[in-house]
């Protein structure tokens, strides 16, 4: 309450904020606190990452024999049930990025004026060349003919380039599909036949082999409440015996907007103009969940193929864990006992089946203080992160990276939180070799079955400042530390390596031509 009396008086000097917006923001659910926090940091900045070197294979990034992703299967197996586990996929986000190029060309063409190849080559529109000679390739393809035909019956008196900017422009209007408003999870993405499926189906495919509360398969989305009957609907008409839950993004997570001089960004009306925090938001809706396990996974990364294959190193992944958890539990139940612990056996633990440096001076401690340290280094939420190769793909990757304590830890870093202006960070940068698919396991509960609260484990220095616009007006936002990056830093971390086949994402809609999304 002090904190939040004193961050009032700060606003009223220094922002004039009036007793309308004190009220605004309660109303809100958001402190004052937090508004004054985040306006110090328009201010102030927030500070870059500091790499200190690449997390490659052998260092930082473990791989797997044959012998061992098999005995990571079925300890997976054998120990699953013993666990309520459940599926976690970030789904409200609209798949406007998806059709940014499509959206472009309506916009910018101008029928009649020029021809669309003309068009390409001025605007170098590559991936308009590369969706048109796929077009009935798309899964939504039959459909949305069909839709231009009813709309347009001289259709077949059309040019081919009046055909393409109907078919474009009824994938895309209000009045047509409006794939580019809606969330990726219910748009067509596969196609086999005349039987169209969606991420959706391929989710609740993938909670059946690997996640499991009471005997029931289990998933959870994260929906924006205005998708939410899409997502039922689709689930409805797919008759799946998984258990559906959803949540929102909490508007108390939430952040003020500021105009270019970084004072607080106002709407026509004088309110106060907040967005939504970004994907970080959603350890709030992490931390709800009454599950031990949660695999993590984005809801544009499924495959029409590969199958078999991507579950298998689910379930790898969910075997490490599984297995290091039971001997981390091991380890900590012995400290809280004072049990003989062979100190020299779990530091060769923590340093090189957990990957976490001690302190330089870790060795000066006295007994009780190292016991201590290594007590507290181990009693954390557990991240297993699965790592591909980096075949250049946008995101983040696995560092090494410096703490503002001087210690240095396993980092997921996205390319926004590096100081790219500095030789020596770029150099460490370019030098990654895996890439993050957002593919993870983890354990949400203490050695005694209780819950961690994960926001204890946020690192609140990590989060963004991005340029955006609204109402035509320039504006700067600041985006939460990022859910497996900033808000699951102080968890520990394990990167392992897996196939670049367990990662098909679906960043633009020409990534539905490839391969793992076209049946054959």
């Amino acid at each position: 309450m002090e904190k939040d009396i004193t961050a009032k008086d700060s606003l009223k000097k220094k922002y004039s904020f009036t007793e309308a917006d004190f009220e605004y923001i309660r109303n809100y659910g958001i402190t004052v606190e937090k508004i004054s926090r985040e306006l110090e940091m328009f201010e102030k900045g927030i500070a870059k990452i500091s790499l200190e070197k690449t997390a490659t294979v052998g260092d930082g990034i473990l791989t797997f024999s044959e012998e061992e992703v098999r005995h990571f299967v079925a300890y997976f197996e054998a120990e699953r049930k013993k666990y309520s586990i459940e599926k976690f996929v970030p789904a409200s986000g609209a798949a406007s990025r998806m059709f940014k190029f499509l959206i472009e060309f309506i916009n910018d063409f101008q029928l009649g004026e020029e021809t669309i190849n003309a068009y390409i080559n001025r605007q170098k529109a590559n991936k308009l060349s590369v969706f048109l000679v796929g077009i009935e390739k798309f899964p939504f393809y039959d459909m949305v003919l069909e839709e231009v035909r009813l709309q347009y019956a001289n259709y077949e008196d059309f040019n081919q380039d009046e055909k393409y900017y109907y078919f474009i422009n009824t994938l895309l209007s209000l009045e047509g599909f409006d794939f580019a408003n809606k969330p990726k999870g219910v748009l067509p993405f596969h196609k086999k036949d005349k039987e169209i499926t969606t991420p959706i189906d391929k989710h609740l495919r993938e909670a059946q082999v690997y996640s499991e509360v009471a005997g029931k398969p289990q998933i959870h989305f994260t929906v924006s409440e205005e998708h939410l009957d899409d997502f039922e609907q689709i689930i409805s008409a797919i008759g799946s015996d998984v258990q559906v839950n959803y949540s929102f993004q909490q508007a108390s997570t939430d952040t003020l907007a500021v105009d270019m001089d970084n004072n607080p960004f106002r709407l026509d009306d004088g309110s106060l103009f907040f967005r939504p925090g970004g994907h970080g938001a959603l350890i709030e809706n992490l931390n709800q969940l009454e599950t031990d396990i949660v695999f993590i996974k984005n809801i544009d990364n499924v495959a029409f193929n590969h199958f078999e294959e991507i579950v298998f190193y689910k379930k790898v992944l969910g075997g490490l864990l599984l297995q290091l958890q039971s001997e981390i539990f091991a380890h900590l139940e012995m400290l809280e006992n004072a049990s003989d612990v062979n100190l020299e056996a779990l530091i060769s633990f923590v340093r090189h089946k957990l990957n976490i440096v001690l302190p330089k001076d870790f060795s000066k401690y006295s007994l009780d203080n190292q016991k201590a340290e290594l007590f507290q280094l181990l009693n954390r939420p557990i991240r297993v992160c699965g790592m591909v190769k980096n075949e250049g793909e946008p995101g983040g990757g696995p560092f090494w990276v410096h703490e503002d304590n001087g210690a240095v830890s396993l980092q997921i870093v996205e390319s926004s939180q590096i100081d790219l202006q500095s030789d020596h960070q770029k150099k460490i940068f370019s030098e990654s070799t895996h890439f993050n698919p957002v593919d993870l396991v983890c354990g949400l509960k203490n050695f005694k079955g209780e819950k961690f609260n994960l926001p204890d484990f946020v690192n609140h220095n990590a989060g963004f400042i991005v340029q955006k616009t609204k109402n035509g007006k320039d504006i700067s936002a600041y985006e939460l530390p990022g859910l497996w990056n900033g808000a699951m830093a102080n968890w520990i971390a394990i990167f392992a390596e897996v196939p670049l086949v367990t990662f098909n994402p679906v960043k633009t809609v020409n990534d539905l031509l490839k391969p793992a999304h076209q049946h054959e």
